[in-house]
């Protein structure tokens, strides 16, 4: 090396500072690549894609090439700048190498690591694939010193309790998938957004949390006169509707209006001839998941069944309807029980139930106990709070605005700043 000009010696300085900005830049970018867009990338048959993937199945390999080049340019840098700073001051070598030394370390801060793992870390793509066209031949070639390194980094990991071979997948749990959808603004409206999320939500959520409460069902007595009776098909808002004795308890059947309206005006239409156009009610547990049911209503071709306990008892009703809106939200309705103020506060439906309050508000009320704001307010409570009433519920300041003698009827929930009730 003393018979290269200092010329040289400048341009082989170089070529070492560009070998370490290239080696701490491409395994920055290549740690730091988008899995699932690497997936999709490979999916598309995308050259650089696809050695990349094949590099990180198993990164304790990439890793020790990377490191093995890195510090053979680093060494081989020091030892040229040192030779440099010689022939600069002959007289003066101990100063000399130590000026270079500290030099040496400020350029390769800014020029070898910090310039090329930030720019990595921002486009990671820039660089990743280009380097694992590189990176895939060198491997081969340097397979043996690779091995032999990384038989004493794993030896080591195992000693910690950590095996490579059981962590290089990583999968997304149900919490970070909705994390994803939830930040994929740019990409996709909100109503889609609401509706993936719907989805997610479908693998916890129980008939129970959706039905429509026994008081709330509308259905027929068969006890009631037929005019009774007709006046109650006429004045319906639904289309299918439960028919029983005195009590909802004793549902015989469930009636299509659709299949009756043309007989209404027969002089001989009486309550046999509503019994014969009955369907077979479905009855379903009140803990079904609502995925399961959703898959039972389409083998069974249905659209509405009642909800009962664990006593065979009616505690609700459930329709198709109810299940497709747990997924499209508000989509299906305009009226949804939650009114945004000018003040940023918002009137609530305290029958609203607490699934659809969340994914509208974004709030995380819990739900595993009462399914409804007004059971929340008054289990939280243990009364039912007279109107006028601030309750700090659940980390959300809200007034009671109206009730009744046996739960509550809107709430106001007051703006987040708000420290007032």
């Amino acid at each position: 090396m003393n018979d290269l000009s200092l010329g040289i010696l400048f341009g082989i300085l170089a070529a070492m500072l560009i070998l370490s900005a290239f080696f701490s830049g491409s395994e920055t970018s290549l740690m730091t690549l988008n899995r699932y867009r690497l997936r999709h990338l490979v999916k598309l048959k995308h050259s650089g894609a696809i050695k990349a993937q094949r590099l990180l199945q198993r990164p304790d390999r990439i890793l020790g090439l990377i490191l093995l080049g890195n510090n053979f340019v680093n060494t081989a840098a020091a030892s040229v700048a040192t030779v440099i700073a010689i022939r600069l001051f002959p007289d003066n070598q101990e100063s000399s190498i130590a000026i270079a030394a500290g030099v040496l370390t400020l350029v390769m801060l800014i020029f070898s690591e910090a310039t090329p793992k930030t720019l990595a870390a921002v486009k990671p793509e820039l660089l990743a694939f280009i380097a694992a066209w590189i990176y895939t031949p060198l491997l081969k070639i340097f397979y043996p010193i690779v091995w032999f390194v990384n038989l004493f980094v794993n030896l080591l990991l195992r000693l910690v309790g950590v095996d490579l071979k059981k962590n290089t997948h990583e999968r997304l749990n149900k919490d970070e998938l909705k994390s994803i959808i939830a930040e994929a603004e740019s990409v996709m409206p909100a109503r889609y957004q609401k509706m993936l999320l719907g989805i997610l939500d479908l693998e916890s959520a129980t008939i129970e949390d959706i039905m429509t409460p026994r008081h709330e069902i509308v259905g027929i007595d068969l006890e009631l006169p037929i005019d009774g009776i007709v006046s109650c098909i006429e004045s319906s808002p639904h289309t299918r509707l439960p028919v029983y004795k005195k009590n909802v308890d004793r549902v015989i059947g469930i009636l299509d209006l659709r299949k009756v309206l043309a007989l209404f005006n027969r002089p001989n239409f009486d309550k046999q001839t509503l019994i014969n156009y009955l369907d077979k009610p479905t009855f379903i547990p009140e803990n079904t998941p609502v995925h399961n049911q959703m898959q039972r209503f389409k083998q069974e071709k249905s659209r509405l069944g009642l909800v009962v306990d664990e006593y065979g008892d009616v505690q609700g009703l459930v329709t198709l309807d109810d299940l497709l809106q747990e997924i499209v939200g508000e989509l299906i309705t305009d009226e949804v029980g939650v009114k945004a103020q000018h003040d940023g506060s918002y009137l609530v439906d305290a029958n609203i139930n607490l699934r659809e309050l969340n994914r509208i508000t974004q709030w995380s009320l819990p739900t595993e106990g009462p399914k409804t704001l007004n059971g929340l307010i008054i289990e939280f409570m243990e009364t039912i709070p007279d109107t006028g009433t601030g309750v700090k519920l659940h980390g959300h300041l809200l007034e009671i605005i109206e009730r009744d003698n046996n739960a509550v009827k809107l709430v106001k929930f007051l703006p987040k700043q708000s420290s007032k009730l």
